[in-house]
């Protein structure tokens, strides 16, 4: 994360210093009503605004709340703590967690040197965001409709372990900046910007933790974490015995679910494991082209050219 910005959010606050001097609990009329365990949007977002961002709270405990929006956890530096559902959940540096209404969270407390925002959303922000997503099923499009009808489906959380992923990374500290920094035409350009955002976490779903009592959600997991492990030659056959389903059913459920076939997905895998490799090493592209199960060296340029815009060579050269 840029040094400044990430220096600005590593400000002591007002609440924060009153902690470290002796206090002995948050100040829970800051985010909740009397007698309530729901953080309130009122509380905490101007009249009128849908979005705001705001560095989490240092050096307490948060007690077992919910909340009447979407929050988006960004870690920028260290880990935090969380038990989400009585599931404990670590947040390290440049991962996502984003809770629904109905998910109850717990956070542990964090140090000095860990620094969180949280983003306080309102549903529907997300419709920009939904018109840019496929219109096809998948788990993060189900978890954004089941956010915006206010309702309670399987999946009441999303953790994204991201930190690799140079986009991803780039369109969050965006986001955070326009919102600290007061950017004219910032909701248009937030809006477009979380779309963003969503469409490549979509291609990262082999890197997404939720809800384990989710059965539907924890198949499509299941074929996700193969996939990462298993890109170079998996087979859907394979993961559909270990799974004990009908090859023909768990292909259609993960074309239904993902909105991709399984062979879509392991060429996605494929694909941003070259990026990666383009980025870190100095591998020859042949010997990167065969190291992600691309035996034949021109079809892997040619479908990265058609994936990325660009051939691994000018890739790399841009780097």
């Amino acid at each position: 994360m840029n040094r400044e910005l990430l220096d600005q959010l590593r400000i002591i606050s007002p609440e924060e210093q009153e902690l470290l001097e002796g206090r002995k609990e948050i100040d829970s009329s800051i985010y909740m009503h009397r007698s309530s365990r729901e953080i309130d949007s009122q509380l905490l977002l101007e009249e009128g605004k849908l979005i705001s961002v705001r560095p989490h709270t240092r050096f307490a405990y948060f007690p077992k709340h919910t909340h009447n929006y979407i929050e988006m956890v960004y870690m920028c530096h260290g880990t935090t703590r969380h038990r989400i559902n009585g599931q404990e959940i670590v947040l390290n540096t440049g991962e996502l967690l984003i809770l629904g209404q109905q998910a109850t969270q717990e956070i542990l407390p964090a140090q000095i040197d860990d620094i969180a925002v949280n983003f306080i959303i309102l549903p529907n922000f997300f419709d920009t965001t939904l018109q840019m997503i496929d219109d096809r099923e998948n788990i993060i499009r189900d978890f954004l409709i089941d956010c915006l009808k206010g309702k309670s489906g399987c999946t009441s959380y999303l953790h994204f372990e991201v930190s690799e992923i140079l986009p991803i990374q780039n369109l969050v500290e965006n986001l955070i900046w326009t919102l600290v920094n007061h950017q004219i035409n910032k909701r248009s350009i937030n809006q477009y910007t979380m779309g963003l955002l969503f469409l490549h976490l979509l291609n990262h779903t082999d890197r997404l933790r939720t809800d384990p009592q989710c059965d539907n959600q924890q198949i499509m997991l299941q074929v996700l974490r193969y996939i990462e492990e298993h890109y170079r030659d998996g087979q859907l056959n394979f993961i559909a015995n270990e799974l004990h389903y009908d090859p023909s059913w768990l292909s259609r459920e993960i074309k239904r679910k993902s909105g991709k076939s399984f062979t879509e997905l392991m060429q996605v895998k494929r694909l941003n494991q070259a990026l990666f490799l383009l980025k870190t090493t100095r591998m020859k592209i042949s010997e990167i082209s065969e190291s992600v199960g691309y035996d034949n060296f021109s079809y892997f340029h040619r479908i990265f050219q058609r994936y990325f815009g660009t051939s691994p060579k000018k890739y790399r050269s841009c780097i």
